[in-house]
């Protein structure tokens, strides 16, 4: 029996020729991630076991992103955890005030992460990275403890959801509607433990912000991991976000074209699932069919259409539109679009928050920060804040926040009697002009 790319990416990093589902493994890792809340209990159990220093201190990553700037004295003492360790362990990829951004958009940005890489990280929405054909998954802080010390983890291979896209989206349907509609389709369990594995034509109408939105939620659905087929719009991607390390390699002056062909080779590895790889589950999706997509309170998977939610008048008092699922620069154009020229509701919040520092500064540049502050939002330096109710968009009693965001569990922002509904940057922005769930062709 075949494998699927998943299975063949963990192969690879256990020296086996091949893995079937099931199999408990010990595999090398080639990126370990943490942020500023899970990576204090990492770094005590690290410390606890006498390892002394990390396996590599290239391929550990520590991003100060959840509460920074610090809101309180606790964040700032873990913050200080996380620079003292880095300091001391030489940490090379340690991302602080001014250089940090929210992890799971500056990994691939800053081109940590490439194609057939095995990485882990003490977030669960460390599988965005599925978007660059590689195998990446959420661990808790002893494994990364674990991870720092030794560079390998033992891991179960996942069982596999085969996903074939066809069609074009339409206009205002976005990756987040797509694994929206996912989502609701299959529910928050839908895929325990199982690999995503997305292919088909429709693959290549999805732009790599669009892929990374997708693989991001696939935890949403129980998914051990997401993952997207390497083509040209990863290969563009991965060439045009080459880490220091890789650029080195390669050379400064290296072609586009080269460095292209270099992905593979010198940089990651691409692998593709047999055509008789087993599969759990196979589901075919049109993109043309899909609508732009609200998940109501309190999971994901209570997703409707906009045009079914427009129809219930549901009032709002917030909008967020950032995060590590929908804070990327096209995220940031998709808002701007609706709120060009156009005035935030009264009594209502509008928060924008782009996802790491070179993404704000395009937005700057393009003209994006003028529109927001312009309509009445407010811009955020990157950080994951709202999104965990952790600051700087905390939600009272009642209240309700349409945000483009991954979670909407009970008390997810605030107070426990308040909503937070989820969608994508076009529905977001035109709920913050109306001041209610709202399609964005209702303001065409």
């Amino acid at each position: 029996m075949g494998m699927t790319m998943s299975q063949k990416i963990l192969a690879a990093h256990t020296g086996q020729s091949e893995l079937s589902a099931g199999e408990l493994i010990e595999a090398d890792i080639d990126l370990v991630l943490g942020n500023d809340i899970t990576s204090p209990v990492a770094i005590r159990e690290m410390e606890r076991t006498k390892a002394g220093q990390v396996y590599d201190r290239e391929k550990v990553v520590l991003v100060m992103d959840h509460f920074v700037p610090n809101k309180d004295i606790k964040s700032a003492e873990n913050a200080k955890t996380c620079r003292e360790f880095a300091c001391r362990q030489c940490i090379k990829h340690f991302y602080d005030v001014g250089k940090m951004g929210i992890e799971h958009a500056l990994i691939p940005e800053k081109g940590l992460c490439v194609p057939g890489d095995l990485v882990v990280g003490a977030d669960s929405h460390t599988v965005t990275y599925g978007a660059l054909g590689a195998f990446s998954t959420g661990v808790g802080s002893t494994d990364m403890a674990a991870a720092m010390a030794t560079g390998k983890l033992w891991f179960k291979v996942p069982r596999a959801i085969k996903i074939e896209l066809k069609g074009k989206p339409s206009k205002y349907v976005t990756g987040k509607d797509l694994i929206l509609y996912i989502i609701g389709m299959i529910g928050v369990d839908g895929a325990l433990y199982e690999s995503m594995e997305f292919c088909g034509e429709g693959v290549k109408e999805l732009s790599m912000d669009d892929r990374l939105a997708v693989c991001n939620m696939a935890i949403e659905a129980g998914g051990k991991n997401g993952i997207f087929p390497v083509d040209d719009i990863t290969l563009e991607y991965v060439a045009e976000h080459l880490s220091e390390k890789n650029r080195a390699v390669l050379g400064e002056k290296a072609s586009k074209e080269e460095i292209k062909a270099a992905v593979g080779k010198t940089i990651g590895r691409i692998y593709e699932a047999d055509e008789d790889a087993e599969y759990e589950k196979e589901l075919v999706i049109d993109l043309s069919e899909l609508k732009p997509t609200v998940s109501f309170p309190h999971l994901p998977s209570n997703a409707r259409t906009v045009e079914e939610a427009e129809k219930l008048g549901v009032k709002l008092d917030q909008v967020v539109i950032g995060s590590c699922t929908n804070g990327r620069i096209s995220d940031m154009r998709q808002a701007a679009e609706i709120l060009r020229g156009r005035k935030v509701a009264e009594n209502l919040r509008c928060i924008i928050i782009p996802a790491t520092q070179d993404i704000y500064l395009q937005a700057m540049r393009e003209g994006l920060l003028e529109i927001f502050i312009e309509a009445g939002a407010i811009v955020s330096t990157p950080t994951c804040g709202p999104c965990l109710g952790g600051y700087m968009g905390i939600l009272a009693d009642g209240e309700r926040c349409l945000s483009t965001t991954n979670r909407n569990f009970v008390g997810r922002m605030g107070a426990k009697t308040s909503e937070v509904y989820l969608a994508g940057p076009y529905v977001a922005a035109a709920g913050a002009v109306t001041g209610y769930i709202t399609s964005p062709e209702s303001l065409v």
